[in-house]
């Protein structure tokens, strides 16, 4: 029998002390003696770091801010001289935010918005780690300086306004403190902010406060999207509620949310994961009538998830079906397919797929081929590999004669 002729069988750094360096290449004991210099404090600081006739990397200033943080060591002054003093060096977004983190360790907000407002010009962008230094503070204290810290970016608009109020409110909902990241977000009004705090939510399994965040979404005239809905319908499959997630599905569709890419591979994805396959094809159907193409991760969910049930005849029948509807997963698809065929002792199979593959005019996956190949050897049907080698080794000639 040859392949030819056969059929196929269908967390924050502030407050922790760090005693060597994170980045290869940084000399300890430099960065050691910097940063004592830096705690001294004295008032002839910036002529005993000349003393020291360094070049500074970046490296090198990134591991002494991180140390100065570390030990809650002030470090305005050292980086000032290293801007002043190296007129050529950029620091890097990091830097940036590093002694943002170090003004506000020492409640040094006056600084602080000054440079805010500088870098805010120059169109840089903040991080959590700016505000990191929040996990130091009480509940109270917290409060006080999140009020100061919105003040101060409404104030500097542009580019911290935005990414510093957003990347404060993750800070805020990763340290589950969630009525000071609402109280925020109520002020600013996006929906993009209470996104955060929906997948906050989710990611502490907390479904109903997930869905208590929209209805005050809706109560404060802030609508939800598609991407809220899509945080919470990712939570819910992900952890088996899938019931609680179609009947969510169907709300947000109910309301005029259509689904989106991102919506499609999460159900589908889990639909298959979870073995509700007649589901999963009903909703394929659906995507690919709404012009939206299935993305790899949706090609490998629905081939793996009818190899695995024991559906092989389904999983063939579905490549075979893809490669009409969607042509550019061909190639992926039945070297999937052969791919677990092979691991499953199916070589055989396998082998026959990649043939079939290779019939239409393209090349599988050489490390499939090669596995493929070698199984064949190995259970002792050489005729078979032989004849897939042949028809492997056309595609080289082919590119010869081009």
């Amino acid at each position: 029998m040859s392949f030819g002729t056969s059929p196929v069988a269908g967390r924050s750094n502030a407050g922790r002390r760090s005693r060597t360096p994170r980045v290869h290449g940084v000399d300890p004991s430099v960065v050691s003696e910097i940063v004592a210099l830096i705690s001294g404090g004295s008032d002839d600081l910036e002529s005993k770091l000349h003393t020291l006739n360094m070049s500074p990397s970046h490296a090198l200033v990134s591991e002494v801010l991180h140390a100065s943080n570390d030990r809650r060591i002030p470090a305005f002054r050292f980086f000032g001289w290293i801007l002043d003093s190296y007129p050529n060096f950029r620091p890097t977004s990091d830097d940036y935010n590093q002694i943002i983190c170090n003004l506000g360790l020492f409640d040094d907000y006056e600084t602080m918005h000054r440079m805010l407002d500088d870098l805010s010009s120059k169109r840089h962008c903040l991080t959590e780690k700016a505000f990191s230094f929040l996990s130091l503070h009480t509940a109270v204290g917290m409060k006080s300086s999140v009020r100061k810290l919105a003040e101060m970016l409404n104030s500097v608009g542009g580019s911290c306004r935005g990414s510093g109020i957003f990347s404060l409110i993750k800070l805020l909902c990763s340290m589950k403190s969630f009525d000071i990241a609402i109280s925020l977000m109520a002020e600013a009004g996006r929906t993009s902010y209470y996104n955060v705090l929906i997948a906050a939510k989710c990611r502490s399994l907390d479904f109903q406060g997930a869905r208590d965040v929209f209805d005050e979404m809706r109560r404060i005239g802030c609508d939800p999207n598609t991407k809220s809905y899509n945080y919470l319908l990712g939570s819910l499959f992900k952890n088996k509620r899938f019931v609680e997630a179609c009947d969510m599905l169907q709300k947000m569709e109910d309301l005029g949310y259509s689904p989106d890419p991102t919506t499609f591979e999460i159900v589908l994805i889990h639909s298959c994961k979870d073995n509700r396959m007649n589901f999963a094809i009903e909703f394929l159907d659906k995507m690919l009538s709404e012009g939206f193409k299935p993305s790899i991760a949706i090609h490998a969910a629905f081939i793996k998830g009818y190899f695995w049930s024991g559906r092989i005849e389904d999983a063939y029948q579905y490549v075979v079906d893809m490669s009409v509807k969607d042509k550019y997963s061909v190639n992926m698809n039945f070297s999937l397919l052969a791919s677990l065929h092979c691991m499953s002792g199916r070589v055989e199979e396998a082998g026959r797929l990649l043939y079939e593959l290779m019939n239409k005019g393209l090349k599988p996956y050489f490390p499939v081929y090669m596995r493929v190949l070698k199984n064949l050897y190995k259970s002792s049907r050489g005729d078979l590999a032989s004849e897939l080698k042949t028809k492997f080794l056309q595609f080289d000639k082919h590119a010869d004669i081009r």
